[in-house]
């Protein structure tokens, strides 16, 4: 089966470029940007050979992975284009929804630690199954003429091999006993983006958006650690705000607001991180 958009996505004007292998799919969309693409354009391969996570680290994904971009173009404010990583994880979590059936997957993963979702979400950027990373995204934004800017919504997901190599647990669709491949999650995701973004609204819809993400996040009143720069704030994980920012009440009973940082839950809270 080859990559194809999901017919919503082409009724709202989405473009797609596939390819067998790529460098990295945030950087070929933003040199499209650049060069003068309209946005609306996924961009999407099943190897990826020198893709990136955050704080630059290296996101290699072998062959039968998924590795997409969404190239975004707009005029608003970077602050609101920033939360895309949100619908990101929500439309991605609902195209796993979609195409893995339940009681399909590996014994003890019907459910996420609530006992509602097999796939949770967590801040800011991660998809997990039973605690374990399933799929990554990560926003990169680059400046035009006339100003607007480029954002390039990258998500990469294990399909069918996972890094073993992690401080943090990982897995894949496939170790979960999925036999989904990239091209079917593809087209269940550009469906699921169609749908998120529309309630997103150009960050109008941003609480709708905070809403749906809450109900799927990871370790929401329990336990966190969270580095930064350097530093580790411990506290329970309360809420995310209205800028989806992560918020903890620490150890001392303040309010601590995070924009940016690792957060790390349960067992590993509890340990040096």
């Amino acid at each position: 089966m080859a990559f194809r958009l999901a017919p919503t996505s082409e009724t709202e004007g989405f473009r797609l470029e596939a390819h067998d292998s790529i460098g990295s799919t945030n950087t070929v969309a933003l040199d499209h940007a650049r060069a003068g693409d309209p946005g609306k354009l996924w961009v999407v391969s099943k190897k990826q050979e020198s893709g990136r996570g955050r704080r630059g680290r290296a996101w290699v994904s072998p062959e039968g992975n998924l590795a997409a971009t969404l190239l975004v173009i707009t005029g608003g404010e970077l602050r609101l284009a920033a939360t895309l990583g949100f619908v990101a994880g929500l439309s991605l979590a609902d195209a796993l929804d979609a195409v893995v059936p339940k009681g399909r997957i590996a014994v003890g993963l019907d459910g996420g630690s609530d006992g509602k979702n097999r796939f949770e979400l967590k801040w800011p950027n991660d998809v997990l199954a039973s605690g374990a990373k399933l799929a990554g995204i990560l926003l990169e934004s680059a400046i035009l003429d006339g100003g607007r800017f480029a954002v390039a919504v990258g998500i990469g997901v294990n399909v069918v091999a996972h890094p073993t190599d992690m401080p943090y647990p990982a897995t894949s669709l496939q170790a979960l006993g999925a036999t989904c491949d990239a091209e079917t999650l593809f087209l269940a995701l550009s469906d699921a983006w169609t749908d998120n973004a529309r309630l997103w609204d150009e960050g109008r819809g941003l609480d709708a958006i905070r809403r749906r993400w809450l109900a799927r996040a990871a370790g929401l009143g329990g336990e966190v650690a969270v580095r930064i720069d350097g530093n580790v704030v411990r506290g329970t994980f309360e809420t995310i705000d209205a800028d989806c920012r992560f918020v903890i009440r620490d150890d001392e009973g303040s309010v601590v607001t995070v924009a940016a940082g690792d957060v790390h839950f349960g067992a590993i809270a509890s340990a040096r991180v």
